[in-house]
């Protein structure tokens, strides 16, 4: 993949546009700010997600339980 820069000024009028580019072709662009870098923007491959993140362990005992039975919430 080709590296290419952009002087931050021209970055900020064309941004959105830029944006569509990196997508697009999958190519870096440095944004730079009197000649040295100061930010690298980079297309994503592929979109995250959540998914498979938070796991939940449940017991046969605690989906069998009855449901119907009084508890008091302070009791442990």
């Amino acid at each position: 993949m080709s590296e290419r820069s952009i002087a931050v000024s021209r970055f900020k009028a064309e941004c959105l546009g830029l944006l569509g580019e990196v997508a697009e072709t999958g190519e870096e662009l440095i944004v730079t700010k009197r000649g040295k870098p100061l930010a690298r923007v980079i297309p994503i491959t592929e979109p995250p997600t959540l998914r498979g993140s938070v796991r939940l362990s449940v017991s046969d005992d605690e989906l069998l339980a009855p449901i119907d039975e009084p508890w008091d919430v302070e009791s442990p």
